[in-house]
């Protein structure tokens, strides 16, 4: 029997290292060659990693959440054959110095599944057995339940003092849920004041108990991902958000129309292709909001092509699939792209390119939109705008309010290249070309 050594392989892409974000393995498992041992990630790019050999987990050389190099030792198995650790002389005691040597294979990696959920063995069914207590005797359990402050049993009466029991009342306490001090669990006046000092230890109701737990929970992968980019955006990123009301009877009438007379090889259109067209000809009108800052050089790059991100809500949290080149794109050509873009994220197949390169972003809660948001600019960009749920206003026709379909617009902007005048500029031509639709489709 040999050993062998797995180091994290190179995940391309130019970078040093990777998080660890899954073990699908424990020491002792048995794998198969090919069998997935572990996932990676770096950026927003999930990778598998495959074991290239059958053997048994000797050793696993990282937690969840640690940061790996590419090339680091990661798992160590025991194989049949020589495996690719060579025995070494030398050791004082002549023992056996160990010296890994690289492997005649690489790994190779695989993309990970959506379906495929983590492999965690179960425990070993070989736990050390405790030693039963010995059970306590009826005077002694009541003994210790009355110090320990836990609830009589039903129907049992406390005592106490008249005086004692009117405190009690007067303080709304439950006797007995207080521990007495005196002869055979006598509640004093002292016993009150304890009580009163801790506080109460379970709860008046009986089906209410205080749930004193603390859940220390690490944040890894794409969570500690998305805490980096939020920290990075409001630290760099002085935001001023500006909301704005659009009447949408207009346009969901035409999308009402245009879904029910489409073509078989349409797309059904959602609002934010129709956002995103008027989005390309508001950014006509203002190229420098479709832009990046590099705030380290003080440089804008100002881009032609209009690359918009959508913030998109999948299991695993926030991804920004970016539809590449909108100003090339009509609106079925904006809809398709954008339900193939939201389907690879949401069972996690979607390319770092598919993830990256955006120039402005959307985002949309859909129905849980709320009235109004204040949404965080995806850095480096200069501007993200916010569509909110859609709801029945009264709005005021200059005689009489009448019930229109509304949805406000929270779009937020980097103050320090765009000022508030080009903010409300840019929004209130998105609103003039959703509250008349027909202009989106006029070049």
């Amino acid at each position: 029997m040999g050993e062998h050594i797995i180091k994290l392989p190179d995940v391309g892409e130019g970078v040093a290292e990777a998080e660890l974000v899954e073990w699908h393995v424990k020491v002792g498992d048995l794998v198969r060659e090919d069998a997935v041992l572990a996932a990676v990630m770096t950026d927003k790019a999930t990778v598998e990693i495959p074991s290239p050999v059958d053997g048994e987990i000797l050793w696993l050389g990282a937690e969840i959440g640690d940061t790996v190099a590419i090339g680091s030792p990661i798992v160590r198995l025991k194989v049949a054959g020589e495996g690719n650790v060579k025995p070494q002389s030398g050791a004082a005691d002549g023992g056996k110095v160990e010296k890994p040597v690289e492997a005649e294979a690489p790994v190779k990696l695989s993309s990970p599944k959506p379906e495929a959920a983590s492999a965690t063995a179960k425990p070993s069914p070989k736990a050390a057995e405790v030693p039963a207590k010995p059970a306590l005797s009826p005077a002694a359990a009541k003994s210790t339940a009355q110090v320990s402050g836990a609830p009589r049993s039903e129907g049992e009466k406390p005592l106490a003092s008249p005086a004692v029991r009117l405190r009690a009342k007067e303080a709304g306490i439950d006797l007995r849920q207080v521990a007495g001090s005196g002869p055979a669990g006598r509640i004093s006046h002292e016993d009150i004041e304890a009580f009163l000092a801790r506080g109460p230890q379970v709860a008046k109701s009986p089906g209410l108990a205080r749930n004193d737990t603390v859940d220390d929970i690490k944040i890894i992968g794409l969570r500690r991902k998305i805490a980096e980019k939020m920290t990075l955006s409001k630290s760099r990123i002085p935001h001023i958000t500006y909301v704005e009301e659009i009447d949408v009877i207009a346009l969901e009438d035409l999308r009402a129309a245009l879904n029910k007379e489409k073509r078989a090889d349409r797309p059904k259109l959602t609002l934010l292709p129709f956002l995103m067209r008027a989005m390309v000809k508001a950014i006509a009108a203002q190229p420098n909001l479709n832009a990046l800052f590099d705030d380290e050089t003080g440089i804008v790059h100002q881009h032609g092509g209009v690359h918009i991100g959508i913030a998109a809500q999948t299991p695993s949290g926030l991804v920004v699939p970016v539809v590449k080149h909108a100003e090339a794109r009509d609106i079925w050509d904006c809809g398709a792209e954008l339900n193939r873009l939201a389907e690879a994220a949401k069972t996690g197949t979607a390319t770092r390119d598919e993830l990256s390169g955006s120039t402005i972003t959307i985002t949309s809660l859909g129905a849980m939109g709320g009235v109004a948001t204040t949404p965080v600019i995806n850095h480096p960009e200069v501007a993200i705008v916010g569509v909110n749920k859609m709801m029945v206003r009264p709005v005021w026709d200059g005689t009489q309010f009448i019930p229109r379909k509304m949805m406000n617009l929270s779009s937020s902007f980097d103050h320090r290249v765009v000022d508030g005048w080009d903010a409300a500029v840019f929004v209130q031509r998105i609103k003039a070309l959703l509250e008349t639709p027909a202009l989106i489709f006029v070049d």
